[in-house]
């Protein structure tokens, strides 16, 4: 009897772009994102990721988050980013580098009209867009009654966290349910989906099996433990000093009452 392999989570940045991030798996690339955006199919035909290859100083890294960035046919860039926690202030964080996608295209002498479109895919495991029902946000420049000031930026943000238990026939919740779940056996009924979710599950199980991957998976997020763990104590001590300040000033308004 074949012995059990602990399937490694997709949620991880890490594995995610092991998955998606790697040249030779842009069919798998091209299926999620056609069951995410609503681009013209032919921006499919040519996927070219930049960066692909993760260092081995990155799978380390504390405070790196790993993303995946990728060029399509017509130059459009599209950055796709996985977080486990919604981070503070994260909505400010996600406009910043949405807009630093547009202003590392802008070079001496350039036309404006050479700006490519760039679409930003955020994916978080807690709920980021707690408003409403849907998993699902697209956020584009158009007023309330549906005019589009332009394309050229646009923000899509998906929550693992408000998926529904059931499926809702669309592509989109079945590699939702791919990054989501950990059940080998929903992962196997997944893989009968299509072609491209039957290789994603493959490569999945094949990193899950690779012990060096492995090493780096844990590697990874051990350090994230650890700089968890002096966050807190560093909130904790901070804490206690914002509590010693206070008193401290309680005591000197009680002598300033005193002498007057």
């Amino acid at each position: 009897m074949d012995k059990k392999i602990l399937l490694l989570p997709v949620t991880s940045d890490f594995i995610f772009k092991l998955i998606f991030g790697d040249q030779r798996n842009v069919d798998i690339l091209a299926a999620f994102l056609r069951a995410v955006l609503d681009i013209p199919d032919e921006e499919y035909d040519r996927l070219v990721i930049v960066d692909p290859h993760i260092k081995k100083e990155s799978a380390g890294d504390k405070y790196g988050i790993l993303d995946v960035k990728l060029h399509t046919v017509s130059g459009s860039i599209i950055h796709i980013e996985i977080q486990i926690r919604v981070l503070p202030d994260m909505k400010a964080r996600t406009i910043y580098s949405q807009s630093k996608l547009v202003t590392e295209q802008i070079s001496s002498g350039m036309k404006w009209s050479d700006i490519k479109r760039t679409i930003t895919i955020v994916i978080t495991s807690e709920v980021f867009m707690p408003e409403g029902d849907k998993y699902h946000h697209q956020f584009r420049y158009r007023t309330d009654d549906g005019i589009e000031f332009t394309d050229l930026s646009e923000i899509n943000t998906l929550d693992l966290g408000k998926l529904p238990p059931d499926d809702d026939s669309t592509e989109l919740w079945y590699w939702m349910k791919f990054i989501k779940t950990d059940d080998e056996e929903v992962l196997d009924m997944l893989a009968t989906r299509s072609p491209q979710m039957r290789k994603a599950v493959g490569v999945l199980k094949e990193l899950s099996a690779d012990e060096q991957t492995r090493m780096l998976y844990e590697s990874r997020e051990m350090a994230r433990r650890d700089m968890a763990s002096l966050e807190s104590l560093l909130d904790a001590q901070a804490a206690a000093l914002a509590e010693k300040d206070a008193e401290i000033a309680s005591l000197r308004a009680q002598l300033e009452k005193q002498k007057s």
